[in-house]
């Protein structure tokens, strides 16, 4: 992560979404589930886990609520100008969110990304038959308790 005041920077394609981290995350990992796919138009996602007090997000991305593979409630948040996937969130029952943020990799530049190998994979059951599991990540069937 950048120490630019121990702030990461983050952007959508077209930079009208700015996010900005305030502290390292807290995991980094890939996830295999077929929202995810959709999320990303890729074979996966690569995500930061983060603490959602530790985010700052500067613009009004556009919410897509859903209920995940996992069967809980999410938000999805996304630029509503270039379509880039920013982050998203599970949601507790009074529809605030979780304390809990997964944060798009791909909005951070490399000398965030090169420090942020992935430590997981999730819902490995999906994976590809071509994509080969990322060295010494864990790895899980489907997904992981975070806490």
């Amino acid at each position: 992560m950048q120490d630019n005041e121990n702030m990461a920077i983050g952007a959508c394609f077209c930079g009208q979404i700015r996010i900005k981290l305030k502290s390292h995350p807290l995991m980094s990992g890939l996830c295999h589930c077929h929202d995810c796919r959709k999320l990303t138009g890729s074979p996966y996602s690569y995500s930061l886990v983060v603490k959602t007090a530790e985010l700052e997000v500067l613009g009004k991305p556009k919410e897509v609520p859903k209920t995940s593979d996992s069967g809980n409630d999410i938000r999805n948040y996304f630029c509503p100008d270039c379509g880039t996937p920013l982050y998203g969130h599970q949601v507790k029952s009074d529809g605030s969110p979780d304390e809990i943020t997964v944060v798009r990799a791909g909005i951070f530049d490399d000398s965030v990304l090169n420090h942020c190998k992935p430590q997981a994979e999730l819902y490995t059951d999906s994976r590809l038959k071509w994509v080969e599991p990322v060295a010494g990540a864990e790895q899980f069937g489907g997904m992981m308790a975070l806490s």
